[in-house]
């Protein structure tokens, strides 16, 4: 099947010649959509010098001021990371990821996205992933090649691919459309104190993480948005002002004096 709705990101690239080799790596596996999140200044002849005859790749990748730009029309994103931590708990295994990725590549645009050379996916940048993977490596030397990664992570794709039979499949929210879900929802949880005031991000990194594994439609996001309109609807006094006009509508007063003339005949 083909892999033409994956994109492969790349957040705050520092050299050059990774770019180029980033970019033959793709072309290897017959990925050709490339995107940058704020590059440090690119030379094209390092960059050319290694994609060697994959410069087509680096003649139409896109270069994006935020993450979340470079990501929102995709239904899937997937973050890789090397390092344990909390907010890196449940990363899956290369092999179970390329499955997941190739399943909603048939109805989806998905995103592949990997860290600066030196210190990786930040959590600031978690927030955008949906799911997270990881490659296994020794664990006394586990950092990667940030253009070797790829490699690996195109490579279990391509042949995760080779394998798979077209069909139907689920098409997932856009990530936009998901970020705007989760503001929604965090704003909502602050107004009746579920999140704590001073660190909202902890609890919703885990909701982010529960909902990414569930993988959200569209229909599953307009249900949610609904649930943090409802919750702020109701923080803000809104059930008392619904109560307040249903007691001074005339059928209310009718119906009250209807109970009172029952009550009465009873008495």
């Amino acid at each position: 099947m083909s892999l033409v709705n994956l994109r492969i990101v790349l957040v705050r690239p520092k050299y050059s010649g990774n770019i180029g080799a980033t970019a033959r790596a793709m072309r290897n596996c017959g990925i050709t959509e490339l995107h940058l999140v704020n590059p440090d200044p690119i030379q094209r002849d390092a960059a050319d010098a290694l994609a060697v005859h994959a410069k087509d790749v680096l003649e139409t990748m896109q270069i994006h001021s935020s993450l979340r730009a470079a990501v929102s029309p995709c239904g899937l994103v997937v973050g890789t990371t090397c390092r344990a931590g909390l907010y890196r708990e449940g990363a899956g295994t290369l092999e179970a990821r390329a499955a997941e990725i190739v399943t909603s590549l048939k109805s989806n645009r998905v995103a592949l996205v990997f860290g600066p050379e030196d210190s990786g996916l930040s959590n600031e940048d978690l927030r955008c992933c949906h799911t997270l993977l990881t490659i296994p490596t020794d664990p006394t030397f586990a950092s990667l090649n940030v253009a070797q990664a790829v490699l690996l992570c195109c490579y279990a794709v391509f042949c995760e691919a080779r394998q798979t039979v077209d069909g139907g499949q689920p098409v997932f929210a856009s990530s936009e459309r998901q970020e705007l879900m989760y503001e929604k929802l965090k704003a909502a949880l602050l107004q009746v104190g579920f999140l704590p005031q001073d660190n909202p991000e902890h609890i919703m990194l885990a909701l982010r993480r529960l909902f990414g594994r569930a993988g959200l439609e569209d229909r599953d996001v307009r249900i949610l948005l609904g649930i943090a309109h409802q919750i702020e609807w109701y923080a803000k006094g809104g059930w008392q002002r619904r109560e307040q006009a249903e007691h001074q509508s005339p059928r209310y007063s009718a119906a009250k004096r209807g109970a009172q003339r029952v009550s009465e005949d009873r008495g």
